[in-house]
């Protein structure tokens, strides 16, 4: 891996850095409010990848541009097109989410922003995540007939049952405040003090073992609940997500079907 000079990714929107045992990416898209592309998903997929396989690599960063930090995947069909990404074949296997959670290192978010969608789920499996006192967060997902498989395996046992029904079946936002307080994330500082948290963190995290480090993170994730992929794909394939698509595209409120069970 290159040593301070930029790693490519595979994606335009994704800024990357390897030094002093840190991976660093930086989400870059700040006129689509960091809308994930297909590449910058694999992109973030490959970075923890990446972190894993260099021993020199202690913590993988993963922070954004601009005032939003990540609204979760481009859903104006604006992708890249310049990776030999086959979506059908590939599927999930794309997302980034999974292998943060099997990364043996150390994944971190600094949130600077707005939050939602996958931005969300990133949260919910990283390891450690500081954010900005200026940024939300949201799980939109329901408003696009969406059943998200990640937060629904992710986010009750993070915030408890009720919050996590609360802010999926409303799709409210929360404060960085409340993400707080009900354990959403780890650390809210002053937004021009967010850098500085992040070297602090960084620094205390290689102050650790990082065998014990890395057994701990595994024992941790042992006990998380298995996430239902079918759910997911059937719930993607469904005429509500291509009325949910449709509405936030057109602008408009989802005219939803109600049909008796």
């Amino acid at each position: 891996m290159a040593r301070g000079g930029r790693i490519d990714l595979g994606s335009r929107h994704l800024r990357a850095t390897a030094a002093d045992g840190l991976l660093r990416v930086v989400i870059d898209r700040p006129a689509r409010r960091n809308a994930l592309t297909i590449e910058m998903y694999h992109g973030l997929k490959k970075a923890a990848v990446l972190a894993e396989r260099d021993p020199a690599i202690d913590v993988l960063l993963v922070t954004a541009a601009g005032d939003t930090f990540c609204v979760g995947g481009e859903m104006g069909g604006q992708h890249e097109g310049g990776q030999p990404l086959d979506r059908e074949t590939d599927g999930f296997d794309l997302l980034p989410f999974v292998q943060f959670e099997r990364c043996p290192k150390i994944v971190m978010l600094a949130v600077n922003g707005m939050c939602q969608g996958g931005g969300l789920n990133m949260v919910l499996t990283s390891d450690l995540v500081l954010a900005s006192a200026r940024a939300t967060f949201r799980a939109p997902e329901l408003l696009r007939g969406v059943a998200d498989c990640f937060l629904g395996a992710r986010l009750a046992s993070r915030i408890g049952m009720a919050r996590a029904k609360y802010l999926l079946f409303t799709a409210q936002p929360a404060t960085a405040a409340e993400a707080l307080a009900m354990g959403l994330i780890a650390r809210v500082v002053p937004h021009d003090e967010l850098e500085d948290a992040v070297a602090e963190t960084v620094e205390g995290v290689r102050q650790t073992a990082p065998a014990a480090r890395r057994a701990l993170k595994r024992d941790f994730n042992r006990q998380l609940p298995p996430i239902d992929f079918t759910m997911f794909a059937e719930s993607l394939a469904s005429d509500e997500v291509r009325e949910g698509f449709a509405a936030f595209v057109e602008k408009r409120p989802p005219r939803w079907i109600r049909r008796p069970k």
